[in-house]
């Protein structure tokens, strides 16, 4: 595997889902630290790699595209988003530099992630290792994200159908994956109602 410094690694933010479930609202435009969740999360992304960060996008238009106005990341509209999540990960993974070494993974719906989570998951990341994932777990150890995914799981992303999220994949790493401790619920605390949004914005500091 060719070397590359961690922070040089594309980030890859899922962001094409259609928040069904917040009934009629999209929660990637919520506003949280004073922006829309998409905002936040691209910013954030852009801020901790030098590489490319690319959102997968449902097909415009849609006022996701809006709310990454001005930010320096490649929007990659997927036409099927609606298969589910595996059809925003095939176009996710083919639109990455053909040398990329490894890249990130990271949902854009998990607002308790920061900059400091995806540095310290980028950190974990050895390209010289046999490791093939690196993916961020909660205080209490289950699993979630930001992953990493070495360059030699890429061509897997192609053939996944369906809305599983690339399980299968990161299952065929058996033990060739390190798991990195995050603060808190970081790694999995996802907002899918009004209800959970509203006890979530209720319960955050002022």
């Amino acid at each position: 595997m060719t070397e590359q410094a961690p922070c040089d690694l594309p980030i890859i933010l899922l962001a094409a889902g259609q928040s069904r479930r917040m009934r009629g609202a999209d929660k990637l435009l919520e506003e949280v630290d004073g922006m829309p969740l998409l905002r936040r999360q691209a910013n954030m992304a852009c801020e901790v790699t030098a590489g490319p960060v690319l959102v997968a996008l449902p097909p415009a238009p849609h006022p996701r595209y809006q709310c990454l106005d001005a930010l320096g990341v490649n929007r990659i509209p997927v036409a099927n988003a609606s298969e589910g999540m595996n059809a925003s990960l095939r176009a996710a993974f083919a639109a990455l530099p053909p040398k990329a070494p490894a890249a990130m993974l990271l949902l854009a719906d998990l607002p308790e992630l920061t900059a400091q989570d995806l540095r310290t998951v980028l950190q974990a990341v050895d390209l010289t290792s046999e490791t093939l994932i690196w993916r961020g777990v909660t205080e209490g150890g289950e699993p979630g994200h930001p992953i990493v995914f070495a360059a030699e799981l890429f061509s897997a992303f192609a053939a996944l159908t369906g809305d599983s999220g690339g399980r299968s994949i990161v299952e065929s790493a058996g033990d060739r994956m390190t798991l990195v401790p995050l603060p808190g619920n970081h790694a999995r605390c996802d907002l899918d109602t009004p209800e959970a949004w509203a006890a979530w914005l209720a319960a955050r500091p002022a």
